[in-house]
This record gives C-alpha cells, structure tokens and sequence, in this order.
C-alpha cells in the first residue's frame, strides 16, 4: 500500500488549516476531542456511548474508562487483576507522541534495546517479560516490530500478569491493547498545531461528522517531524491517517470499516557504546564514559523507514441483552527496513577494530541491518451477553480467534567504497573517534539485500469467560482458552523442522469480594504459554530443534501467577486506586546442563514477585492524577550453564536480578485547575537501577552492565484563550537529566532525549 509522503501531508495540512475547513486531534489538547454541546443526546448517541463503554465525567465530557474487548466481563473494579486504562486525556496533556512516551507514565514497564535478534521497534517488558509480541490493536495482535505512534488513539489498556487466557501465545508478563478512535453520532472538528526545541513540528486533524442519524464518518490526519533533544544527528519525519466510517451506530446492528496508515522515516539510533566489546571500563554500569550526545551513526548511510497499513470491518448484531454477536477481521502489513550503526560491534577490541593512535581512540564502525515485511489476516467472532439464572447473574463472552501470519526477514551486505578512512594499525574504511565521532563523516557505497527467509503463522484459538455475580458481595470470575499453533519455514534445511505445531490450553480463575458498591478485594490465578518460537524475544521465528545435535521440538514454556489485591472507586466513580501483590513464575525453559552440545533440559526458570499501587482519576473537580508504584524483586533461578575448556561452569547470572526489570519504578502524573482558564502541573518519573539484556556467553555474567536509576521530570500547563481555543505547553525532562533508557547488556546503551520544550495550539470547532 502506498501514499503521499510527510511533505505533501504538511503541505495539505497548512492548506487545509489556512483554509479553516480542518481540524486536528490534538496531539495533546487539554480537553478530549468530543465536542459537549448542551443539548441533550439523541437516543442512538445515548446509545452508541453505552456501547462503547463510556461515561460522562464532571464536565459533561465523554470518557472511556473500561476496557473496550469484550473478553473483559466485568468492571475493572471487578476484574481481578491488575488492569491499567491510560485514557485520552492522559495521551493529550503528557504531550506523548509515541507508545513508549506514554507507557512511562505505567509504572513497571520498561523497555528493550533492539539486537539480539530483535528490531529496532517496541519492545515493553511488563513484570520482567518481553511483551512485544503482546501489543494488539482493538483486541486483534499487531504483529510486525513497529514504533507506534498516538494520534489515531482513544485510549491504551495494559493488562498485567500471564494473560495467555486473553490473547493466546504470550510472555506471560501481559499485554497491551491500543484502542482507536471510532466514529461517532456527534459532529465535531478539532485541530492541533504544535511547533517547539530541537525543529519540532506537528499538525494533527481530527473531522468527525454524522452521515444520518445513525451513520458517521470519522478522519483523524497527522504529520510531524522533529530532532531528538540531546541527540542533535537523530530525526524523524512521519506521517498518519486514520478514516473510519459506522452505519447503524448506536442500533442493535452496526458495522465500522476503517483503514489506518502511519508512515515514518528517521535516522537510527544505537546509542553509545558499552566497554564488553571497547574493552574500556571507567563506569560502574559499564557504559562507556562518553558524553550523551556522542552519536556514532552515518547520516549518509543509516537510515530506518517503518510502515503500517491496516483494513478492519468489524460487525455488531445485537440480538437481545443475553446474545450479542461481534465479528471482526483485519488484514494489515508492516515494513521495518534500516541500516544502523551499531557502535559495539565494529568497534570490537577483541577483533581489531579499536586502537589507541598517537593518544587517540579510534574504532571501527559496524552495522546492524533488517529488512522485515509482515502481512497478518485475522478474523475473531466473540458472542457475548448477560444471563440471570438460578439467582446468579452471568456476564460471558465465548469467541473464536484464526489468524494467520506471514512474517519475511533478510538483512543487508553493506559495502563501503568510499569513507572515513582508518589510521594504522587499523585497516579500511568507517572509522571514527572512540570519544568524538563525527556523524557527518562521507560515505559512499552499495546497500544490497540478502536471502529471505519466510515464517507462516497460523493460530486457532477458541476461547470462553464468565463473571458470576452471587449476590451483591461475590464475584467468581472464570477463563478458559484452547490454542492451536502452528509455525512453517518452507526453506528449513535439515536436521531444522519445517514446520511445528503446538497445543496449549490456559486458565485464569479469581474470586471477588465486594464490600460495597465501588470497593473490591480479589485473589486470582492466571497462566500463559510461550512457545519456542517467541521464548527468546518479540517476534515469530522460524521452527527450530533443540539444542545440540538434537532433532526434539521443544515444548512451550510456561507461566504462572498468583495475584491478591484491592480496588476502589471513589468519588462518584471519579477516582480510581488499586494495590495488587503478586508472584509470577515462568519455567520450562531450555537450558545447557551438561559437557555436551546434546546435554540439554527444559529447566531453566524464573521467578518475579512485587508489589503494585495505582492511581487514576480525579480527587476534586480541579485536580486530576494518574500513576502508581511498583515494587519487583526478580531473579533467574536455574539457567544455562557454560563449558570452558571442557569443564561445567555454572551460570554466573543465577541469583541475580532479570535484565529490564528495575526493583523500584515510580510515576506520577497531575494536573490542578488553577483558574477557569489556566492548567498547570506535571509528572515525576523515576527508575532505580535495570540490569541489561543479553548477558549470557562471552558478554554476560560478572560484567553486570546497568542502565543507572534515574529521576525525570515533565512540566505542562495550558491556558483558555476562549471557549474554543487552547494553548499547551509541555517541557520534557526539565531538568535536562542525562539518564539511560535501556542496553542490551552487550554492545550499546541508548541515551534518553534531553529536555525540549512544545507549544500546541488546539481549537476545537
């Protein structure tokens, strides 16, 4: 699929905004894009908001504060587990721009650096388990390594523990569904301009008009471009549009059709270097002591464009309050093609590739590269409803999910035919300054793609829940899910499989006691099921043997969580707060136990139990918060052990804490209406130390590479001009804190962007 590039959506963008026929969603707009109107709701407004699982807040707005699947069968409040709604506000005044700017605001997420095997894309670790794989878009898995962006987005759930019960195959940490923005049976057109440090730029455009009384069409546009703040070689330009149409909306049969595409061009980052691979230790984390800023890419060659494109029809047939039928298919494609620098790999000690010359460090750049289009169909019916039998009352929903992925990869050979040359002892080309390399170095050269390897995917998954309220006090809240999974590699050479198929069947059971209304204390267990194809990171990867010599397909791994916590719902169900205790443990993996390449078990195993709080809401009609804490104390069990020269070593990471997996995490947001017009507030931010991934082999064990604890700070504020007509501003990182967001432990660390400052114009209409 293809469309205009970033530049001629500007140019539509400024035409259309001179023109005033446009408006945007704002990117980070004060208010919710609904215009509220004091006239009453029409019945199929009333309706359609029921349908959506809205409500209405303070000031008349419409808010969305449950989760939208239907898999959920009851209240958050009654949910027995830990569920975190980030609704659209939240998304508008973090001035977030990304999934990952807004997933700091839920604490206990992290997120991985790319290599490894892995794409530079989002990758969270929710409860110390890579949840790339868990990201879905309106309940259906988005699949394929993408940055995602904001603009298109109603609001974002994150579901926390093993939740295989939920979405099938998994990590057993959770999961994270983005919820789009659907048309709506109100007219309104908002617009958002936003300029800023560090050559910001963003317009966002957000049309919503009935068609009849119970149709509607709905377009939300987006074009930005920007330099990361502290990263002055780092860029990107991007692009998005969202058009979604609804007939019958707010009857008792509905269909929406929507397509979404984001298009996004940016210079790669891969950080600074981490002394395993420089050969230079002057840090405690083991990060190479240079400054932050220090970017060791090529503008001239590196380079990284993502693409989404996505087709969803999604269908409602209401046929009475016990029986209603939803049926939803998409089809959709990802690209994630780059060439990266990647300052540890080139720059290898034990390889030749860093020298001291003439009192000078000098290194070798090296490349990571990947070129990994994906292309998923998927179709998921879901009957659910509300009985009353036998004085219980039932809210269940049984579905059947098929889906069915193709996922290519290949990488690049990249050849340097003219460059920054080497000064002997080193040799060739693609040298730079260990201390200050020069991204504006020349480059010239071919960039040529390799063989292709190609993965299908497919999954059945037939699946039921049931919230069985006794009485006014207990809720029993009951999930069962049988999967069907198949992975082909039709290019697989022998002892490889071709193919590989797994059946697995997960359960989630909890028990609710509600002593009133808007008060809950549940205790819940949970499971999920990691097949081997994703046990090591984010994405589906071909069918492999074990290892060794061995022709044996491994089983899945497998996770368990027990859960015991309390919610309430405070004034007038305004304000939200939540505490969970937990302990998660995943086990089956396999492991290196003996001398020998055959030697081999599923043992390896590890555990993370903590301690979760949460808060979201209002605590008056002026002050608004949103945030928690989350306490996590993990550890690697039993892991592989080494063999040098001969010998059994074993593992020197057994008993310490699981890479991205900070003991301490903590964030808070809040905002407080100073005046009728005038908003100030901000959010606090901070992450003790995390441990870095891939330390295992020749990198890993006493090494103990870290990305240190950090405090961040972000300001907002946002003043009336009228009725219609607001200006935000929102400073990232005030304090300018150089701190590290992620490692992977063995070649590179990836510095967080420094402070920068946006101002947005958001008009409602």
């Amino acid at each position: 699929m293809s469309l205009p590039n970033a530049h001629a959506l500007r140019a539509l963008l400024s035409a259309s905004t001179a023109a005033g026929m446009l408006c945007a969603a704002p990117a980070f707009a004060a208010e919710p894009e609904v215009v509220v109107t004091a006239d009453p709701a029409s019945d199929a407004q009333q309706a359609q908001a029921t349908s959506t699982l809205e409500t209405v807040d303070v000031e008349g707005r419409r808010v969305r504060r449950e989760p939208a699947s239907p898999r959920f069968t009851a209240d958050v409040v009654d949910t027995p587990r830990a569920v975190t709604v980030i609704p659209q506000q939240i998304i508008e005044q973090t001035g977030a721009t990304s999934l990952q700017d807004l997933l700091r605001t839920s604490p206990g997420i992290t997120f991985g650096a790319g290599e490894g095997g892995q794409p530079l894309a989002d990758r969270p670790f929710i409860r110390g388990q890579s949840s790339g794989n868990n990201i879905f878009l309106d309940g259906i898995r988005d699949t394929g390594g993408q940055q995602r962006e904001v603009f298109a987005l109603e609001q974002v759930e994150v579901i926390k523990g093993p939740d295989s019960v939920y979405s099938g195959r998994g990590s057993g940490g959770g999961s994270i569904n983005l919820s789009s923005k659907q048309p709506r049976l109100e007219r309104f057109t908002t617009v958002s301009l936003g300029a800023g440090a560090d050559s910001y730029a963003r317009a966002a455009v957000d049309w919503n008009a009935p068609l009849s009384e119970t149709s509607a069409l709905r377009i939300n546009l987006m074009g930005a471009q920007a330099e990361v703040a502290g990263r002055d070689a780092v860029d990107y330009d991007k692009w998005g549009l969202l058009v979604s149409a609804g007939i019958g909306l707010g009857t008792d049969t509905s269909l929406t059709a929507s397509y979404y595409h984001v298009t996004s061009n940016q210079m790669p980052d891969y950080g600074i270097p981490l002394f395993t691979k420089i050969g230079i230790r002057t840090t405690d984390s083991g990060i190479l002591d240079v400054p932050y800023d220090s970017f060791y890419g090529l503008t001239a060659r590196d380079y990284l464009v993502s693409e989404q494109d996505a087709v969803t029809l999604d269908f409602r047939k209401r046929l009475s309050d016990a029986i209603t039928i939803r049926n939803v298919t998409r089809y959709s494609e990802s690209l994630s093609d780059y060439v990266v620098t990647n300052p540890g790999d080139g720059g290898r000690i034990d390889t030749g590739g860093v020298a001291l010359i003439n009192g000078v460090y000098w290194m070798k750049r090296g490349t990571k590269s990947r070129w990994n289009p994906t292309r998923t169909l998927s179709n998921v019916t879901d009957i659910f409803g509300t009985i009353a039998s036998n004085g219980l009352s039932h809210s269940y929903d049984v579905g059947l999910e098929l889906t069915r992925e193709r996922n290519n990869n290949a990488s690049y050979t990249v050849t340097t035919l003219t460059g920054s040359a080497c000064p002997a002892p080193l040799t060739g080309l693609d040298c730079t300054q260990l201390y200050n390399p020069n991204p504006s170095d020349p480059w010239t050269g071919t960039i040529v793609r390799g063989a292709v390897t190609s993965t299908l995917t497919e999954t059945t998954g037939l699946y039921a829940f049931d919230s069985i309220a006794i009485g006014e006090q207990w809720v029993v809240n009951l999930g069962v899910r049988y999967d069907d999974y198949r992975v082909e590699n039709p290019l697989a050479v022998a002892p490889a499989p071709r193919q590989a198929n797994w059946d697995f069947i997960n359960y989630q059971a909890g028990l609710t006691w509600k002593p009133t209304r808007n008060t809950s204390v549940y205790a819940s267990y949970s499971t999920a099921s990691t097949p081997p194809t994703i046990s090591s990171g984010d994405q589906n990867a071909a069918p492999a043997n074990g290892p060794g010599a061995s022709t044996q397909v491994l089983d899945p791994e497998e996770t368990t969580s027990y859960e015991i916590g309390a919610k309430a719902s405070l004034f007038r169900q305004q304000l939200l707060l939540s505490a969970a205790v937990f302990r998660l443990d995943r086990e089956n993996a396999a492991i290196l136990v003996g001398p020998q390449p055959t030697d081999f078990a599923q043992a390896g195993e590890i555990k993370v139990q903590g301690v979760e709080l949460g808060v979201s809401g209002n605590i008056t009609t002026q002050w608004q918060v949103f945030g928690g804490y989350t306490y996590m104390d993990s550890e690697l069990v039993r892991g592989a052990v080494t063999i040098v020269n001969g010998v059994v070593v074993p593992n020197p990471l057994v008993g310490l804490e699981l890479a991205n997996t900070p003991r301490h995490s903590f964030s808070l947001f809040s905002t407080y209406n100073i005046t009728d017009r005038f908003s100030a507030g901000g959010g606090v931010y901070y992450v003790s130390d995390s441990n870095g991934g891939n330390q295992g082999g020749a990198g890993g064990g006493a090494n103990r590479i870290y990305a240190p604890a950090y405090t961040r700070v972000d300001l907002f504020a946002s003043y009336d001009l009228n009725d219609r007509t607001t200006l935000q501003l929102n400073v990232q990182n005030a304090g300018d804190e150089e701190y590290i967001l992620r490692t992977n432990g063995v070649h590179h660390a990836d510095p967080a962007p420094g402070r920068s400052a946006t101002l947005a114009l958001n008009m409602r209409f």
